[in-house]
């Protein structure tokens, strides 16, 4: 009896499961910050401010 595919698969779900440990904050950051720059962008931009009142004219 042999755990060879036993052991393969224990190592890979660790292998997977540790990459995604290591790429989940990265991505958690790179999303955030982004999330950030847009709003510090939409805060920056004046908004469209309707102008001084003035009568119609036909």
């Amino acid at each position: 009896m042999s755990y060879l595919p036993y052991v393969i698969g224990a190592y890979a779900v660790f292998a997977l499961v540790f990459l995604w440990d290591f790429l989940a904050p990265r991505l958690q950051v790179r999303r955030e910050l982004r999330a950030a720059r847009l709003r510090a962008r939409r805060e920056r931009k004046p908004a469209a401010t309707p102008g001084p009142a003035t009568e119609l004219n036909r």
